[in-house]
């Protein structure tokens, strides 16, 4: 899944493919190195970000959805918002990626089910919390999205489940979370992960954004190690490559 932030403000591209014509341009580029996925969003969800409006948020995405789409990759929309979730869908997303595991917006898993698109749950905590435990706290939250889900009628072969690095937990967590994530596959559903360029990785190796591809493609090797059917990323040439050779290692004929 290759990541097309259109905003001015995300952490690591923010303000790059915030145009209709540079975003089209960096699509292209990232299906042409191997994205399956194109993800966009246009609200930077980075701590202390400013939230912006449904109107907002949807006036930087109308011009580049469908042109997007007409690429001919599955097109993801990164959202929360529900009625921002049915324009995008309308104009071609078929994947909505709800960073608050249709937990937020109370019409979301609704309106999901009714565009008949894939979601994907990502578990979120306002705060960190040192004195929890992650993965069960992680457990909660997925039970309480999938009863969600299938309460609006949402398939479970369309629901995918995100432990949502990052977000809402300390740094010795995001690691925890990553060595058990081969723990969350009971749940029965495919499992994305995505830490590309985040402070997790800056905290243990010292580096800035841009200087994080290599911590950025050691967490999502583990990751796949580990059961993610799916990686969330920003360099999509290195991180196809990488898992071209994971699966040469698990072929019984590579060439």
């Amino acid at each position: 899944m290759g990541i097309l932030n259109v905003t001015p403000d995300s952490f690591s591209d923010g303000g790059r493919h915030d145009d209709a014509e540079g975003a089209l341009a960096h699509a292209r580029l990232m299906i042409a190195e191997g994205a399956d996925i194109i993800d966009i969003g246009a609200e930077s969800t980075r701590p202390g970000s400013a939230p912006v409006s449904q109107q907002q948020e949807w006036d930087r995405l109308r011009s580049i959805i469908e042109p997007v789409a007409a690429l001919g990759v599955p097109v993801s929309i990164d959202t929360y918002k529900a009625e921002t979730a049915r324009l995008a869908c309308a104009a071609g997303a078929v994947i909505i990626n709800d960073v608050w595991g249709l937990q937020k917006d109370p019409a979301m898993p609704e309106i999901a089910a009714d565009t008949g698109a894939y979601v994907v749950m990502m578990h979120n905590r306002m705060e960190a919390d040192t004195s929890i435990d992650i993965m069960s706290d992680i457990d909660r939250w997925f039970e309480r999205s999938m009863e969600l889900a299938d309460k609006a009628g949402i398939p479970r072969e369309k629901q995918i489940l995100d432990p949502g690095f990052g977000f809402g937990k300390t740094m010795d967590q995001n690691f925890l979370v990553l060595n058990r994530l081969q723990e969350l596959s009971k749940h029965g559903l495919p499992i994305l992960a995505g830490a590309s360029r985040k402070r997790m990785i800056g905290a243990v190796l010292n580096v800035e954004t841009g200087e994080r591809l290599f911590g950025s493609l050691a967490v999502h090797l583990i990751a796949m190690q580990k059961g993610a059917d799916i990686v969330r990323v920003h360099d999509v040439r290195a991180h196809a490559d990488a898992a071209r050779i994971l699966a040469a290692t698990r072929a019984e004929k590579v060439l």
